[in-house]
């Protein structure tokens, strides 16, 4: 990775920023402000930003098949048309707690969304609440897991049969077996960031089944082999990215965004919250999977 380049994008600056997506179809980003309630569009060609407000706090988003995308909010799930500028508000995950809500999600190969709660403020003996839910195209939603701080991360291996979850509590990413109907299965730890001294943040697998992972708390992002070993790590310049994703016509640019001020993390940093271009990695990504497209 001695060849990087790495180039903040804009003038955006988020208190949160979540989320990245890359839009095949209409080669453009979105990503979010997680805590201003923030959907925001790039087109890299001509550097215009789009934003979208909804009811914050927005947890995560996924592209939907039929255009728009799919939201996680804070106890339940919308869908946003951007040509509308509409949201319409779906199923709840049936926990409206003050301090749990929805954080990361990603559509998965089958076209259901998958998305997890974190449980703030909790007492150290107290049992987390909520867990990982999974929105199908018909509004059903189911319960794979339960006891997770802080979920962040989810991602599926290139043929969709290993799902990857971290607790950023607990610094630990799991690997699980995956499956179009059944539950998870096979639970087991992928990687402990504990020596890297950090929480992992958003992550993603690239084509040869990769994982890329945010360490939050010393600001780089890492890639681990499929069998765990830490193969890189890429040292941001500021304090707090957040989440990754590859974009771009080849999917070769690895984008990034971060922390101005969320909770207890703050950047004073003047590029704190802004969202970040990665080249030069000589790896690709996968296209997005899409909700309701399985």
């Amino acid at each position: 990775m001695s060849a990087i380049r790495i180039t903040r994008i804009g003038a955006t600056k988020d208190q949160l920023g979540e989320s990245p997506v890359w839009d095949e179809r209409r080669q453009r980003l979105l990503w979010i402000d997680a805590l201003a309630g923030s959907i925001r569009t790039l087109d890299p060609v001509t550097g215009a930003v789009d934003q979208f407000s909804v009811p914050a706090p927005i947890g995560s988003l996924a592209l939907r098949g039929d255009g728009g995308t799919i939201l996680a909010l804070r106890s339940g799930f919308a869908r946003y048309d951007f040509d509308r500028r509409a949201l319409t508000q779906g199923p709840s995950i049936g926990l409206d707690h003050p301090k749990v809500r929805l954080n990361d999600g990603k559509a998965d190969p089958h076209g259901r969304f998958v998305a997890g709660t974190m449980h703030g403020d909790r007492a150290p003996d107290e049992t987390p609440l909520g867990g990982l839910y999974r929105l199908d195209a018909s509004g059903a939603v189911e319960l794979l897991e339960r006891d997770l701080a802080v979920s962040n991360g989810p991602c599926f291996s290139p043929d969709g049969r290993t799902f990857y979850l971290a607790d950023s509590a607990r610094r630990i990413i799991w690997a699980y077996d995956y499956s179009q109907d059944g539950p998870l299965l096979n639970k087991r730890v992928f990687v402990d960031t504990e020596a890297q001294a950090s929480g992992c943040d958003g992550a993603t697998v690239d084509a040869e089944g990769y994982l890329w992972s945010v360490l939050v708390r010393i600001g780089k992002i890492a890639r681990f082999a499929p069998d765990g070993t830490i193969v890189g790590t890429i040292g941001m310049p500021i304090r707090y990215p957040t989440s990754v994703t590859f974009g771009g016509p080849d999917l070769d640019v690895l984008y990034v965004t971060s922390i101005s001020r969320s909770h207890a993390l703050a950047d004073d940093h003047p590029d704190a919250g802004g969202l970040f271009a990665v080249e030069g990695l000589g790896v690709r990504g996968l296209p997005a999977h899409r909700f309701g497209s399985g």
